[in-house]
């Protein structure tokens, strides 16, 4: 059974889509908690944070949007970083 098929029979259920949100909701959630903590050391707390989004976005259309404009966000800051490396590396 495929994870789309698994996904509609618990959508029949308005009980057990309720729950399903909301333990994706607090795995999201606990997720994009982990990684602002971890923002000020050193490691990926940016990457861990996006992905409690990406897992909030599979159930909550905010979350998606905001995810959105967040890998927009990140991928400019790619681009910036990789313009200021070739600058460098021509010098």
């Amino acid at each position: 059974m495929t994870a789309s098929r698994v996904r509609g029979v618990i959508r029949r259920s308005p009980r057990a889509d309720r729950v399903y949100r909301a333990g994706v909701g607090v795995v999201g959630g606990a997720t994009v908690a982990l990684g602002v903590v971890l923002m000020p050391l050193p490691g990926p707390g940016t990457l861990i944070s996006l992905g409690g989004l990406a897992i909030l976005g599979t159930e909550f259309r905010g979350a998606a949007k905001v995810n959105v404009g967040a890998k927009r966000v990140v991928n400019r800051a790619v681009e910036i970083v990789r313009a200021r490396r070739q600058r460098r590396s021509r010098q």
